[in-house]
């Protein structure tokens, strides 16, 4: 899993530039942008080098496929425990918002889904000032992922990698991660904790003769799979879903998969682009 296709190196800022000609365009486009926009603060504005950092899949067609068959594997992983239907609809749903995002990685890592990314070109200063008055009237630009949010996930997939789980190691992981009692509003908290219980002792006695030998594997699958928490769901969308469903809402889509309302699936659309 790497990220690659571009050189990601930090380049000299435009704006900084030896070249004089350069810095005093920028300058002049800076002016006349801010201008037509309403003044704002230097804390506003993004240096250019920044905006070159953000990328997108280097193969969308075949990245968005690998990523739509593991998101359906994780709603059937959700479809397949009974124990999760009996929770009151509201629950589920709960549950499926706060804790898709960590299945959905711990599928990738699973199934062995490397992907590349490459950098996104910045827009033309001279295009954002011609279209500028058209911007209102069109639909949001699609924001793209960061170097730096891209390569903070590329690290926690490769160290669940080396840990080599099992498939029994994966399915009682996944249990103790979907049933998370910390989830606000839940109804049944009590009786998800027990779940949560319950998956946790079963992943504990399948590691004891796996790995007689590592009396810690168990803590500290338990903490790594903590920061698979901490990758934000735009991240995921954006990169991986985004060029598929549009602006379309990911968790409505993955509902509908799980109560099966519209019998829609994921599908690469006609036309994929970063």
């Amino acid at each position: 899993m790497t990220t690659s296709g571009a050189d990601m190196g930090c380049e000299r800022c435009q704006c900084h530039s030896e070249d004089k000609r350069t810095a005093i365009l920028y300058t002049l486009l800076s002016q006349n942008l801010n201008h037509s926009r309403g003044s704002r603060s230097p804390t506003h504005q993004r240096c250019l080098c920044h905006q070159r950092r953000t990328v997108c899949l280097r193969t969308p067609h075949i990245t968005c496929q690998a990523a739509s068959n593991v998101l359906v594997k994780t709603v059937s992983f959700m479809k397949n425990l009974p124990s999760f239907h009996l929770l009151p609809r509201e629950d589920q749903l709960l549950l499926l918002d706060s804790c898709w995002v960590p299945l959905f990685l711990l599928g990738l890592v699973q199934e062995m889904v490397t992907f590349e990314v490459m950098e996104t070109p910045a827009p033309s200063m001279l295009k954002k000032i011609l279209l500028d008055g058209q911007s209102k009237r069109q639909e949001p630009e699609r924001t793209q992922p960061t170097l730096a949010a891209v390569q903070r996930l590329q690290c926690c997939l490769n160290t669940f990698w080396n840990l080599d789980l099992s498939p029994k190691e994966y399915a009682y992981l996944k249990g103790a991660i979907l049933f998370n009692p910390e989830v606000p509003g839940l109804r049944a908290s009590l009786y998800i904790e027990s779940l949560q219980r319950e998956a946790q002792r079963a992943l504990q006695e399948v590691l004891q003769p796996l790995h007689p030998k590592d009396q810690g594997r168990f803590a500290h699958i338990l903490l790594i799979a903590s920061t698979l928490k901490s990758i934000p769901p735009s991240l995921i969308t954006d990169l991986f879903f985004r060029p598929v469903i549009g602006n379309a809402d990911i968790v409505e889509l993955i509902a509908e998969m799980l109560y099966e309302i519209t019998g829609r699936q994921l599908a690469p659309a006609a036309r994929v682009a970063c």
